[in-house]
């Protein structure tokens, strides 16, 4: 049974500029996800880790966590009890999205670039985030960290997989993408290597 939201979500999915895969879900892990998250498929986030395993924007460059599948881990997998923040996505490149208060207590999606080393407030809740990545963002957001041929380099690499280059994008060798040496490493291990060169800078 489908809702407003993931109706929504679908005619999103649907019309986005770009490749999008919908991995499918298992209904008594999705449900369980439900549970410990405390939501219900009647928000965004909720539709998301309700009706999906996750998903694949844009030949995989940006991965959605939903109720995981295959070797893409579910949202529960990267929450940390009690912290208040939830990992909600992550991109080829290490890094990573997270749905967190700001400072005024609004929940708002947050964006840990493996570019700059540090979190930004995007300023939008995870269903505006989602609708603006799904309607083309990722184009303008990403633009300084692509390379010709990206798109079939990016689709071979695994749901649980990333591409770690070097020198790191983060350095001013390593800004442009086309020049350096690129290697695919397990995805955790490239988040971890990101947020562990930003907490020795």
């Amino acid at each position: 049974m489908t809702t407003p939201a993931w109706d929504e979500v679908a005619a999103a999915i649907a019309a986005a500029p770009y490749p999008v895969t919908v991995l499918e879900t298992d209904g008594g892990r999705a449900a369980h996800c439900l549970r410990e998250l405390r939501i219900t498929t009647t928000s965004w986030l909720g539709a998301v880790v309700g009706h999906t395993g996750g998903l694949l924007i844009d030949h995989g460059w940006l991965r959605v966590l939903g109720s995981g599948a295959g070797a893409l881990p579910g949202i529960l997998e990267r929450a940390e009890p009690g912290s208040g923040i939830l990992p909600v996505a992550y991109d080829v490149l290490g890094g990573s999205y997270v749905w967190a208060a700001n400072p005024e207590g609004r929940p708002t999606v947050h964006y840990f670039g493996p570019d700059v080393l540090e979190w930004q407030d995007l300023g939008q809740g995870y269903a505006a985030w989602l609708h603006a990545v799904l309607a083309g963002s990722l184009d303008r957001f990403y633009e300084t960290l692509r390379w010709p041929g990206w798109p079939d380099e990016v689709g071979a690499v695994a749901a649980d997989q990333g591409i770690h280059t070097f020198p790191p994008p983060w350095t001013v060798e390593g800004k442009d993408l086309a020049t350096v040496s690129r290697a695919v490493v397990p995805l955790p291990e490239l988040v971890s290597v990101h947020q562990h060169a930003a907490r020795q800078l």
